[in-house]
Order: C-alpha cells, then structure tokens, then sequence
C-alpha cells in the first residue's frame, strides 16, 4: 500500500508566493505519509494576463521553479509530479506547459508537455479561451516506471481524449496523474465524470489535482481534487480552496480487478487504432 496524495491551490500572479504555499501543502501530505504527491496545473503562476506565465518561462534543468520541485522531493524524500511548469518553447512568445515528475532523489525522471490545449467558448457563459495563443503543443506520450507503480502523466483538457489514455494503458499505465485547472462551469458538469470515466476504463488509480478557487485574473476553478480508486470509486476529495487530499493505492488490488474483471483483454483488436 502506498499513499498519494493530491495538492490544491488557488495560485496567483507571483511564483514566490505560490512556491511557498505548495511548499506548506507538501509537508502537510508527507506528515500524512504520502510518497507519490501531485501539484495542480499552473501550480507557480496563474497570471493576471495569459501572457504572464511566458515571462517566467523556464530553459530545460534551469530556474526557480524547477529548483523548488528538485528540492521538496529530494527533501521529503518523495516522487513529485510538478503540475505544469511553463518551459522554453519555439515561438518567442509562446512555453510548452510541461508537467515534470521528479524521484525522490530530486532527479527529473520523465517530462510531460500538454497535448490537447484549451481553445474553447464556454457553454452558456461569456467564458472563452484560446491556450494555443501563448502555449506550444506538445506531441509525446509519457508513461514512468516508479515505485508505486506504472505512472501516467497527462494535463486537465487531455482529460476529454480518452484515445490518449488508451496509449498510455498501452503502455502499461497503472496510476494517471492528472493535474488540471477546469474552470468553474466546465468542473460542474463534467470534472467528476470524465475523472471516474478514465479511471474505469482503464481499470487505473487516478490522482486528479486541480486548481480551486477564485484567482486575480477574475477566473474561478472547480477545484474538487479526488483521488479515484481502479473501480471508479472516490477515495478523498477536497471541494474548494487550498488543501489536500491523501488515500492508499494498493497494486495488488489494481491486478486483482484487471485479472477477475478481464476488460481489458476483451479489447477488439478491430477497435483499436
């Protein structure tokens, strides 16, 4: 058994203060002896404008935000996926949202860049969004051999593909971590689904971090960080604010329910892709 756990935050404008409130949240879930913790999307920097995150982009191995995961998990002792972190792209003007897993000795061990970006109108709002303005798209799918298990990276709008999730089980998926940052409406109506959703037919642990919250730039998110057990079941949730959520995951288990409810290998190979 190995407990996880999941931060939420309602970050802002300045990464310092940001870093410190993560900071906190971590030693919270390491008292409650997590091992495998998760920061939401956008954990640094939530900016006043969209462009704002570009300022504080980081190069590969370099810079503030990058010292501060490397520190906490060689620090805690613990395997620390760092929510999105705004990274060097192509395009002056632009960063890849890239979420980077760090192992316990504060090494990068995988880096995961958002594939799916938010360009959307929000259903019955004035909300509208358009990601690809300062993020780049990434292109590569990403699975990890930990010590907790086979884990998953993928970033909030990936939650609607559930082809990208039948690449990563493909690739041996056992945990997806998932942080996020759904907006208040779009949480409503679909965040607990989708999070069940991709937990059951994948047959997986599913540690959703989210953002949750008001923030500066006026923008509220859903928040309802959960952790969802193989059989869709939520384990813990935390509604709003800033906090936490732990549970266990127990792989034995994760293989009991793959070889007694054998889905799975039930897929049609005239489904696949």
């Amino acid at each position: 058994m190995t407990t996880a756990a999941c931060i939420q935050m309602a970050s802002g404008p300045n990464v310092g203060a940001n870093l410190l409130e993560a900071e906190r949240l971590i030693g919270m879930v390491v008292d409650k002896g997590a091992r495998l913790v998760v920061l939401p999307e956008n954990f640094a920097i939530m900016g006043k404008e969209e462009s704002d995150k570009v300022a504080v982009r980081e190069a590969d191995g370099a810079g503030p935000i990058q010292e501060f995961l490397s520190q906490q998990a060689a620090k805690h002792d613990i395997w620390l996926v760092g929510g999105t972190v705004p990274m060097m792209a192509e395009s002056d003007n632009k960063i890849r949202a890239a979420s980077l897993l760090y192992d316990n000795q504060g090494k990068l061990a995988a880096r995961y860049d958002k594939i799916h970006l938010f360009d959307v109108s929000v259903v019955d709002s004035d909300e509208s969004y358009t990601e690809s303005e300062t993020i780049e798209q990434g292109d590569r799918t990403v699975v990890v051999d930990t010590p907790y298990g086979k884990l998953g990276l993928a970033v909030c709008y990936d939650l609607r593909f559930p082809e990208l999730f039948r690449t990563l089980l493909d690739q041996g998926m056992e945990i997806l971590a998932m942080p996020s940052a759904f907006t208040a409406i779009t949480g409503k109506a679909h965040w607990e689904i989708l999070i069940r959703a991709r937990a059951i037919e994948n047959l997986c642990y599913v540690l959703a971090a989210g953002q949750g919250g008001y923030h500066v730039n006026g923008r509220e998110t859903y928040g309802h960080s959960m952790i969802v057990d193989p059989w869709g079941q939520v384990m813990n949730e935390l509604a709003n604010g800033s906090g936490q959520v732990c549970a266990g995951m127990d792989l034995e288990r994760l293989n009991n329910i793959r070889r007694t409810f054998p889905c799975l290998e039930h897929r049609n190979i005239v489904c696949r892709v």
